[in-house]
């Protein structure tokens, strides 16, 4: 044997990745693909590749690209579930119809909103995200709004803000305005959901009202904002401090919406005249559901949204709980229903009405097929109004609620009452059984 051939016998592969093995060589197309997550900020590349190379794009890329990046270019997938993952402990992707892509851009846009600080936080840092997320975006829940920052006061400046409290308060309406709405909600495209309150979640030691209302400023633009916001579907502003004179400015801009369908101006201060506003909204308006829980609303306002319910065909559901509507204002809801063929819903809850709201409401439940759910609880009904509601409802088999607790009803009125919403209830179901089957079967 020659020493060429010994040579030969004896030479190693000597590689300069010492775990290199020849039997875990990666595939040409896996190696591309790490070159194409290594290099994706300067050449993003995704719509080229087929649906198993994506998802592995996906499994790999870096969570620190910037979103200029990635967008527009990713679509929703895993990618995105990963970013959530990192920034959230909890995600439940079911708040936002399933998808990761839409759950990250609208809770980003809503921390940026619920930190940004007036005349401190650029105005851009929230145009530069809405650029990028205004496709994705349908709902903002904003759980605080921050106030501008105060400038320390020196003892003597203290002294003189004690004994001139209420001149400072009303400088307070100039000071104290917050985040600029009209710089947002034109832009988002795509928006059907917003939810607000106007507060400071963890304000500590440095408590005041103001942190807890919107002002007049707040008012106004927001209620420009809400006018150029076309495709809007639901508006809540609860627990703000929303009095008559910001209710009929925001009414004012919501007057002849294309899209608004829902209303929530639960828990604020909203007396007669914000009510008289609400009413004129439902008559130019299609909206479905109305909630004023809470607020100031007695005899006057509750008549002005009972005409305007006499003459509506698209309210669904009506919430006039916790106000002061009284027997005056209750009898005329009532008497308003005789000709409504719409509304399903009404709840009348601790509203301070008797026998008389009972006796005029039992009249409707008579005559009116469309009311599947009344709420009369903690108001003084007693033993004529209970037994005028539970003759009606002997009459009626659509009603599938009817809450006379804390009415002082008779045991044997409120008794009657169960048994006819029970047996309604029970008649529902079956004809929606009925009706489920039916729909399966005629399919071909």
């Amino acid at each position: 044997m020659s020493p060429f051939q010994d040579f030969a016998e004896m030479r190693r592969i000597i590689a300069e990745d010492p775990a290199w093995s020849l039997t875990i060589v990666p595939c040409l197309s896996n190696i591309c693909l790490q070159c194409i997550v290594n290099n994706f900020e300067e050449k993003p590349t995704f719509e080229e590749l087929t649906p198993i190379q994506k998802d592995l794009i996906q499994e790999r890329l870096s969570l620190s690209l910037p979103l200029r990046v990635t967008a527009n270019v990713v679509p929703d997938g895993v990618y995105w579930k990963r970013c959530c993952k990192q920034r959230w402990d909890l995600c439940d992707v079911s708040h936002y119809g399933h998808s990761w892509k839409r759950m990250f851009f609208e809770r980003r846009l809503e921390n940026i909103i619920e930190l940004f600080i007036p005349d401190v936080t650029e105005p851009k840092t929230v145009l530069n995200m809405v650029q990028l997320s205004k496709n994705y975006v349908k709902r903002l829940d904003i759980a605080q709004l921050l106030p501008p920052i105060r400038e320390p006061q020196g003892e003597k400046e203290e002294e003189e803000y004690d004994s001139e409290l209420e001149i400072d308060n009303e400088d307070d309406e100039s000071c104290m305005h917050h985040f600029d709405f009209s710089i947002l909600l034109d832009k988002l495209t795509n928006l059907e959901e917003l939810h607000l309150v106007y507060r400071v979640k963890q304000c500590g030691m440095n408590f005041e009202w103001a942190m807890f209302e919107m002002t007049e400023k707040d008012c106004e633009s927001l209620a420009k904002a809400l006018k150029s916001c076309k495709t809007l579907k639901l508006l809540r502003l609860h627990q703000s401090h929303v009095d008559d004179k910001k209710c009929r400015l925001l009414v004012k801009h919501l007057l002849d919406h294309p899209s608004l369908r829902e209303l929530d101006f639960s828990h604020n201060q909203i007396g007669d005249s914000g009510a008289r506003a609400i009413g004129k909204l439902i008559t130019r308006s299609n909206l479905k559901v109305l909630n004023m829980c809470d607020n100031k609303i007695s005899s006057p306002g509750a008549k002005a949204i009972a005409h305007a319910l006499s003459k509506n065909s698209t309210l669904l559901s009506l919430n006039l709980r916790l106000n002061r509507v009284m027997d005056e204002g209750g009898q005329a809801i009532g008497k308003a229903l005789l000709s409504n063929t719409t509304l399903s819903h009404l709840h009348l809850g601790g509203n301070d009405v008797t026998w008389l709201t009972a006796f005029a409401l039992s009249k409707v439940l008579a005559e009116n097929k469309t009311l599947r759910s009344i709420n009369l609880s903690c108001n003084k009904l007693g033993e004529v109004g209970g037994k005028a509601l539970a003759e009606a409802l002997s009459h009626n088999s659509r009603v599938t609620e009817c809450d006379v607790r804390l009415t002082e009803v008779d045991e044997q009125s409120a008794s009657s009452i169960n048994t006819v919403v029970w047996d309604n209830q029970s008649l529902e179901r079956k004809e929606k059984a009925q009706q489920s089957k039916t729909g399966h079967i005629s399919k071909p």
